[in-house]
């Protein structure tokens, strides 16, 4: 549908995948903490992300603890560009025609 993208029309996984766009990669509690998420509630986003190709999640180590970090994909950032880019049009296109039927409905038409 006009160039959305259904995988990130959801808006956890839409945020995910900014987040990373912005780094080369981070550690997933700092993904998490950014996106006011759960762990779960994470994990869940980040395997749907990673199912679609957009999201890479990497295993290892600090010392002896477990650490996980995400990074966007190239797959991803292009999918986030392309539905950025269609949210925009998709925006300008909505003000261009509510300015062109010049109907004013907003608060000044409920007047009377």
């Amino acid at each position: 549908m006009n160039g959305l993208d259904p995988i990130l029309h959801q808006p956890t996984r839409l945020t995910v995948l900014a987040f990373l766009s912005g780094c080369q990669e981070a550690e997933f509690s700092v993904v998490r903490d950014y996106c006011q998420v759960s762990d779960s509630v994470l994990s869940k986003t980040a395997a749907g992300l990673e199912t679609a190709g957009y999201l890479r999640a990497r295993k290892g180590y600090v010392g002896k603890r477990p650490r996980t970090w995400l990074s966007a994909t190239q797959q991803g950032r292009t999918a986030l560009s392309e539905h950025l880019a269609a949210l925009q049009h998709l925006a300008a296109a909505a003000e261009a025609a509510g300015s062109a039927s010049g109907s004013g409905a907003g608060a000044e038409g409920s007047e009377g």
